[in-house]
C-alpha cells in the first residue's frame, strides 16, 4: 500500500551540538556513601561538631604529657592557683594541674561514652533483630522483657553495683559504670532496629531472596542490618553523649570514677567546694569542656540524620 504523503529533506532538521549534548549526564554517578559525606560537609555545624571530636579524641591521649605534669601529683605549695603560664588550667584543692587532670577526665568521659554505645549498639541490634524477624508470639515476648528492663533505673544499678563492688574494696570502677549503664541502655536501640527490621522484611528484595531459599538469617545480615545503618549510625552519635552525661552526673553526685583517677564528672564535683571562695575556675573548666562534648556529638547526630536521608539529596 502507498504512502498518503511522501517524506522530503524540508520537514527534517539536522541536530545541532546543543541538541546533541541535552541527554548527556550532567555529573557522574555518586554512590550512596560518597554522597552521604559530601552532604555532612555542606553541613558547617555537623562539621564542627566532627571537627571538635576529633581534636578532644586528640587531646585526650596526648594532653596529659603536653605540659609536664602527672595527673596524681600533688604540691600543697601550689593549692588553688588560679590558671597561669604554668598552670594553664589552675589547680585543684590539692595541688595537682588541672589542665592534666582534665584531658585526663576527658579521656575516661570519652572512653566511658563510646564503650557504651558500642555495647548498646552490639546488643541492641542482635536483640532487635531477632525479635523483629521472629514469630509474632516470640517478638511480643521478646518486647515485653525489653520493657520491663528499661523499666529499671540505671541509677538503681549503678547504685546496687557500687555497693557490691565496694564491699570487695575495689569501688566504683570504669567497669561497673560501662555495665551498669548497658544494662538498660541498649533497649532503645534495640527498639529501633526491630521497627526497621519489621518494615524492611516485607520489601520486594528480602521476600525474593526468602522464595529462593534464603533462611532469616542470611537475610537478616545481608539485606535487612545493612539498610538499617542510617538511622542505627544517628542513634549511636546520639547514645555518646546521653552516655557522657550520665556518667557525669553519677560521678558529680559521688557514684563515678574515684580518685586519683577522674572524669569530667568528678572534676566538676571536686571544682564545686571552691566555688563559694572564688575558685569558679575548678568547676567551670570541666563544665566547659562536657558541654563542648554533648554539643558536638549533637550536631553531629543531626547532620548525619539529615544526611543519610535520601528524601533531602539534591
Amino acid at each position: 500500500m502507498k504512502a498518503d504523503s511522501q517524506f522530503s529533506k524540508e520537514m527534517f532538521q539536522k541536530a545541532t551540538q546543543e541538541d546533541r549534548n541535552a541527554e548527556k549526564i550532567r555529573r557522574p554517578s555518586i554512590k550512596y556513601w560518597p554522597d552521604v559525606w559530601r552532604r555532612l560537609k555542606q553541613n558547617k555545624l555537623a562539621m564542627t561538631g566532627l571537627i571538635i571530636i576529633v581534636l578532644m579524641g586528640i587531646m585526650s591521649v596526648i594532653g596529659i604529657y603536653i605540659n609536664g605534669f602527672d595527673y596524681r601529683q600533688q604540691d600543697y605549695s601550689l593549692i588553688n592557683i588560679h590558671p597561669n603560664s604554668i598552670h594553664w588550667f589552675g589547680t585543684d584543692d590539692l595541688g595537682r594541674d588541672l589542665f592534666t587532670r582534665t584531658w585526663f577526665g576527658a579521656r575516661y568521659s570519652l572512653l566511658i561514652g563510646i564503650l557504651a554505645a558500642a555495647i548498646d549498639f552490639l546488643i541492641g541490634v542482635l536483640y532487635g533483630g531477632i525479635a523483629g524477624m521472629a514469630t509474632r508470639k516470640v517478638d511480643a515476648i521478646m518486647m515485653r522483657i525489653a520493657e520491663v528492663i528499661y523499666s529499671i533505673p540505671y541509677m538503681l544499678i549503678v547504685i546496687l553495683l557500687s555497693v557490691v563492688f565496694s564491699t570487695q574494696g575495689s569501688g566504683t570502677s570504669l567497669f561497673v559504670l560501662i555495665l551498669a549503664m548497658s544494662l538498660t541502655g541498649w533497649v532503645p536501640m534495640a527498639i529501633l532496629v526491630r521497627g526497621q527490621v519489621l518494615q524492611l522484611k516485607e520489601s520486594e528484595y528480602s521476600l525474593a531472596s526468602e522464595s529462593l531459599g534464603a533462611t532469616k538469617g542470611w537475610i537478616l545480615l545481608k539485606h535487612i542490618i545493612p539498610n538499617t545503618l542510617g538511622p542505627i549510625l544517628v542513634n549511636v552519635t546520639l547514645t555518646i553523649p546521653r552516655a557522657i552525661f550520665a556518667e557525669a552526673t553519677l560521678s558529680f553526685l559521688g557514684l563515678g570514677i574515684q580518685p586519683p583517677k577522674a572524669s569530667l564528672g568528678s572534676l566538676a564535683n571536686e571544682g564545686l567546694a571552691g566555688l563559694p571562695v572564688g575558685n569558679a575556675y575548678q568547676v567551670l573548666i570541666p563544665a566547659l569542656f562536657i558541654s563542648l562534648i554533648m554539643f558536638a556529638f549533637n550536631v553531629l547526630g543531626d547532620g548525619l540524620r539529615d544526611a543519610l536521608d535520601p528524601r533531602l539529596r539534591k
